[in-house]
């Protein structure tokens, strides 16, 4: 009975155990209950073994490399300790040792049991583990990693021991991918770690890794990566990469401080080489430079005579017969972009051809001004729900979008956010550009027709004495309103351009270079003339890092979302109210130059008009009662706005607005979701707070150019007033 039991040990059937480990009834009547005992529970271990060792052989076929290891290490282990045991209980036996065999010739089956007890708790253990991994075909590393870990985290050492080595089994497998995407940018074709845009797979990474560890590796990996198949003149230091390895074959993922300092070094020495030998400073500052002339209209002369370039475009397919040459084309638009550089100083900048326009509902026929109600504009403001604002159909009619062709290796600093973030600006200085120039325009042809007239009439505005009255006054309100829209989108651009674009950008240029030259080059200025270089006029104490400091590429990419995130806000594009104000305003613009151009550029209708002389109610002529509407109409929605925009700017310096960052890769512009919250800034010293009023007094500014002379608050002082009285009547 002895050899059949330790033939039972081994994993050979019985015809003791007829089915699983119970004792075959025949034999169970010349047992005594205590050997019947013992013989079962020898038998369970053996059965256990027996679905270990077959489950085993199964997971060794999976399609995992992962699992495969597991499997390879567990049979290695049952090979090495288990079936050895059996072996050397057999030799016991056979040599009559007398730790096994009593009075040389008795084996007891109590003695059998106690040899393989040690195996009781870790044969439960790895029963219940194969059976949950043959309960799933498909297993990832860092489920598989995380379930190994948490089992070996157990108070029985045996259980914890075995645990631990199939762990460190698929821990070498999936370092050892680590290894080929760290050192050699390599990623595998068969259950990769990371896609082909290096970004890690859902189950690729165990728990036991951190954040600033995964972002370091692919951030590490993505660098190796381009830089080989980029055919680089300059390729990372063989001896470097060697240490890299030895560093990372040492150490094991699961001691998370140690794996955190090794990726921290690799991810240290591969930045300050990509740094000195790929993307240095010069290649950074020149794309710098070049978004800043163009998608925040830096380059005032270029900007203007784009304008200029689109409304001609437009006006050519407008006055275009039939054909194809109606319609407007990307490439229409992208040959604007060429013909409005000649004469700039875009015009030999190599930059300019990483720039194209999208029209993302494809070719389109041009589209005159909207003349829509303006009392719906200021209607629109109104409301708790605030809807997501757009302004990059202001300059064509429809939705326009200016992209920014990223190679390597600058794709490594510019992410598709940030890009999205250059548009998002663009669409908005380009759209109060060209409201500003168009009220210009209006402002100048208004001047033109007012001469013209005056050379007939003398210093009146000429009419019947019945309509004089009422062309004075319509005369004036024209005038008025265009004044007054001159002076808000003046003081919105002023303010734009010189105290939040100027500011930041001289900030960044001195965050990027603290020891280079104090001088930024302004290529032009808002007006479309040259400036003078102007010395850096910071006036916060935080720069980005000591002087002689190395940059690497994780301050660089926190320094320039900062500095998107400052120019978001200080355009007030995260304040939704603000936003959706601005809007209408430059609609309502837009609709007055419109109709003054259909008046045919004066406000006031020509003596001469049909309906323009006296005969209708009140002695005023047809054409001056239809005008005076229209324009008291816009006057009084512009007031309106203007006084909600006022409003809405002096709550916002207030609020505590600035708690949470701006993830404008969700949506096509700035979620409506965000509501009254801008961007938070992350300021490594901790003071968040002293950065937060620097935002704010940017809106202070605004605010001074707006009430310099009182005029807003005095009014909206009044209104209160009358407003108190009201309700005490």
């Amino acid at each position: 009975m002895i050899a059949e039991l330790l033939l039972v040990l081994a994993g050979h059937s019985s015809s003791l155990f007829p089915t699983d480990h119970t004792v075959h009834p025949s034999f169970q009547q010349l047992l005594h209950p205590g050997e019947q005992q013992c013989l079962e529970s020898i038998a369970l271990i053996a059965s256990r073994y027996r679905k270990i060792k077959n489950a085993s052989s199964i997971l060794s076929r999976s399609s995992s490399r992962y699992v495969c290891a597991l499997a390879s290490t567990l049979n290695q282990i049952l090979k090495n300790e288990y079936e050895t045991l059996v072996v050397e209980t057999e030799d016991k036996v056979l040599r009559g040792d007398s730790t096994l065999v009593a009075s040389g010739s008795f084996v007891p089956l109590s003695s059998i049991r106690a040899t393989f007890a040690e195996w009781d708790a870790p044969f439960v253990a790895l029963e219940a583990l194969v059976d949950n991994l043959c309960a799933q075909s498909d297993w990832k590393p860092g489920p598989l990693i995380d379930m190994l870990t948490l089992r070996s985290s157990t108070g029985i050492h045996r259980i914890a021991d075995i645990m631990s080595r199939l762990s460190l089994a698929v821990q070498r497998v999936w370092k050892a991918q680590l290894i080929s995407l760290l050192i050699h940018g390599s990623i595998s074709d068969t259950d990769p770690l990371v896609s082909k845009d290096y970004v890690f797979l859902d189950g690729c990474v165990p728990s036991c890794i951190s954040a600033q560890s995964r972002t370091s590796i692919t951030y590490v990996g993505k660098a190796i990566g381009k830089v080989k198949p980029a055919r680089w003149r300059a390729q990372f230091p063989q001896n470097l990469a060697a240490d890299h390895a030895r560093q990372l074959e040492a150490v094991v993922v699961g001691d998370q401080y140690a794996f955190d300092r090794i990726i921290t070094e690799i991810r240290t020495n591969v930045s300050e080489w990509l740094w000195m030998n790929v993307l240095t400073i010069k290649v950074v500052e020149t794309s710098i430079d070049s978004l800043a002339s163009y998608f925040l209209i830096r380059n005032g002369e270029f900007s203007l005579a784009l304008i200029r370039e689109i409304e001609r475009l437009k006006i050519s397919r407008l006055t275009s017969r039939t054909g194809s040459s109606i319609m407007i084309r990307e490439q229409d638009l992208n040959l604007a972009l060429l013909r409005a550089s000649l004469g700039t100083t875009a015009q030999y900048d190599p930059s300019l051809s990483h720039l194209r326009f999208e029209l993302p509902s494809g070719p389109l026929r041009p589209l005159l001004p909207s003349l829509s109600d303006p009392r719906n504009l200021a209607l629109s403001v109104g409301g708790d729900n605030v809807t997501e604002t757009t302004f990059n159909d202001v300059v064509l009619g429809t939705a326009l979008n200016m992209l920014y062709s990223v190679e390597w290796p600058l794709d490594m600093f510019l992410q598709p956010t940030d890009l999205q973030i250059y548009g998002t600006l663009f669409a908005f200085l380009s759209s109060l550009r060209k409201t500003h120039t168009r009220m210009h325009t209006c402002w100048a042809t208004l001047s033109n027709a007012q001469r013209a007239r005056r050379r007939w009439t003398g210093l009146g505005e000429g009419g019947t004495t019945e309509d004089l009255a009422a062309r004075q006054a319509l005369l004036r309100c024209g005038w008025g309103l265009v004044r007054e829209m001159n002076w808000f989108l003046d003081n919105l651009l002023s303010y734009v351009m010189t105290d939040v674009i100027d500011n930041e950008f001289r900030r960044l240029k001195k965050q990027l270079n603290p020891d280079g030259e104090s001088k930024v080059q302004i290529p032009e200025s808002t007006s479309g003339q040259s400036a003078e270089p102007v010395e850096h006029a910071e006036t916060g104490t935080e720069p980005a890092m000591a002087p002689g400091t190395s940059l690497d590429f994780t301050t660089l990419q926190n320094i320039h979302s900062t500095y998107l995130e400052r120019l978001l806000t200080g355009c007030l594009l995260t304040n939704p109210t603000l936003a959706a104000t601005l809007r209408p305003i430059f609609e309502l613009c837009e609709q007055l130059v419109a109709q003054v151009e259909r008046w045919g550029g004066d406000v006031l209708p020509a003596l001469l008009f049909e309906g323009s002389m006296s005969g209708g109610v009140d002695g005023v002529g047809k054409m001056v009662r239809e005008r005076w509407v229209v324009v008291s109409e816009i006057n009084e929605t512009f007031q309106s706005l203007l006084d909600t925009f006022y409003e809405q700017l002096t709550q916002s310096t207030s609020q505590q607005t600035f708690t949470g960052r701006v993830d404008v890769s969700k949506s096509g512009f700035l979620n409506s979701t965000m509501h009254s919250q801008a961007p938070g800034i992350r300021w490594r010293d901790g003071r968040r707070s002293e950065k937060i009023g620097e935002m704010r007094r940017h809106i202070e500014r605004l605010l001074l150019r707006l009430d310099f002379n009182e005029e807003l608050s005095r009014r909206r002082s009044g209104k209160a007033r009358e407003e108190i009285l009201r309700a005490l009547d």
